[in-house]
């Protein structure tokens, strides 16, 4: 290990730091409970694509993390509503701010696109052209 790796300890923030900002799911779940979303079907509305099972897996993620609470109501029996812890306030602007970034910078690589099975395909690069050998003397 050189002197300027983080070891294994120093790691762990950032590594569930990347867990969270790094999925796009666990993304769009802070952002769409940010802006109300705060009942358990909710979000569903405002991110296309989310299964309920993928919603109930990040948002228990979300708690174990700290980021998001669960409120239940006792006066209705299945009244559940969540919201942003303020950690998870301050992860959602951060997450604003690259957002922010990208629209302002836009990749340089192509992203990712779903085909019409709904499969997701990642653009390759392009295949150099293939050089012909001279035949020796």
């Amino acid at each position: 290990m050189q002197a300027n790796d983080l070891s294994l300890g120093e790691r762990a923030p950032y590594r569930s730091l990347e867990d969270v900002v790094g999925c796009k799911w666990s993304a769009a779940v802070v952002g769409a409970i940010r802006r109300g979303a705060t009942r358990p079907r909710k979000p569903e509305r405002y991110i296309p694509g989310i299964s309920t099972k993928i919603l109930n897996e990040r948002l228990r993620r979300l708690l174990a993390y700290g980021l998001v609470a669960r409120a239940d109501h006792p006066a209705a029996s299945s009244h559940v509503e969540y919201r942003l812890t303020p950690t998870g306030t301050k992860l959602a602007g951060v997450i604003e701010q690259l957002h922010a970034l990208q629209e302002e910078h836009p990749p340089v690589i192509a992203a990712p696109t779903r085909t019409p099975r709904g499969r997701t395909t990642v653009p390759r690069p392009r295949p150099r052209p293939a050089r012909h050998k001279r035949p020796k003397p």
